[in-house]
């Protein structure tokens, strides 16, 4: 029988502090996930053009209406403080240079997923859904699909879509903007 001791939290303000001290640099690919500091997977080829592909065309569409950020921090409570791939935030004129990016300033969250797809879904969705964020999409890499949640209800969402190529959806937030799926994935 494995003896489990207790495990130190750190609280989002504490993991800041250790990035500023320069104990984590700018380069270390970590995430705060309920108090615990994840080291991320690495970024392949395909993830990164998607990234970049998806920055491009939310910057396009939503030039003036919202502010894109791309892989930063998005402090949801006290003990998480995931980097999604793409945050699309409210505009502010100091683009957050006084407060960190909140759920209440969020209008939906990108992961881009091919081998983190199951924490993704099983790990960070909940926590997403629990801070309120209200429309979250994972393009799954692995089968050419976007995952769509929308209305957060407890740890889950309670509209859930897949998408497939031939598809196109539009941001809650946006419903004028129509984004076709292979606009996203390539």
């Amino acid at each position: 029988m494995a003896l489990q001791l207790p495990r130190h939290k750190f609280t989002a303000d504490e993991y800041e502090q250790l990035g500023r001290v320069g104990i984590f640099t700018e380069d270390d690919r970590v995430e705060l996930i309920e108090g615990e500091i994840i080291e991320m997977s690495p970024i392949g080829r395909r993830h990164m053009a998607c990234v970049d592909r998806a920055t491009d065309v939310f910057t396009s569409c939503l030039k003036g209406k919202a502010l894109i950020s791309v892989q930063n921090p998005l402090r949801l409570n006290n003990y998480n403080e995931p980097q999604p791939d793409i945050v699309v935030l409210k505009p502010r004129a100091d683009y957050y240079a006084s407060k960190s990016h909140t759920p209440e300033d969020t209008f939906l969250v990108l992961e881009v997923s091919d081998t983190s797809l199951g924490y993704d879904i099983n790990v960070k969705l909940p926590i997403y859904a629990a801070a309120g964020i209200a429309e979250v999409w994972i393009e799954n890499l692995r089968e050419d699909l976007l995952l769509v949640c929308r209305d957060p209800a407890g740890r889950g969402y309670s509209a859930q879509l897949t998408l497939r190529r031939g598809d196109s959806i539009s941001p809650v937030a946006f419903p004028i903007v129509v984004l076709k799926l292979e606009d996203l994935l390539g």
